[in-house]
């Protein structure tokens, strides 16, 4: 079945960069695939969207311009390019996807924690 793993978390100083991988395995079609984060205290935030067919992508205001999303088709993976990091940007990140099949419904990675701190 779906399994969906990140990787590439970890401590950075502010304005700092990191890149965020999610490799997603099993047998599945893919609608789109995301980034959320979860700070204590807070609801969970969409922070990075792309839809699988043609690489269409979502960004809210707090991350536009500093974060990018981009996807490797062969490889199932979908990747978080986070620059100019703020301590604002501190939470766990989860990988989210919108599967089609087998069963319609979102998957969830296990989250990594991104710490911003001088």
């Amino acid at each position: 079945q779906v399994q969906l793993v990140e990787s590439g978390g970890g401590l950075v100083q502010p304005g700092g960069s990191l890149r965020l991988s999610c490799a997603a395995s099993g047998s599945f079609s893919i609608y789109h695939m995301g980034w959320y984060r979860q700070a204590p205290g807070k609801l969970r935030e969409l922070v990075a969207n792309i839809v699988w067919s043609g690489g269409s992508t979502y960004y809210p205001d707090s991350v536009k311009g500093r974060f990018t999303i981009s996807r490797d088709n062969a490889k199932n993976t979908v990747y978080l390019q986070m620059n100019s990091l703020q301590s604002e940007d501190t939470a766990v990140y989860f990988c989210n996807a919108l599967l089609l099949t087998p069963v319609r419904g979102e998957y969830w990675g296990q989250g990594t924690q991104v710490t911003v701190s001088s």
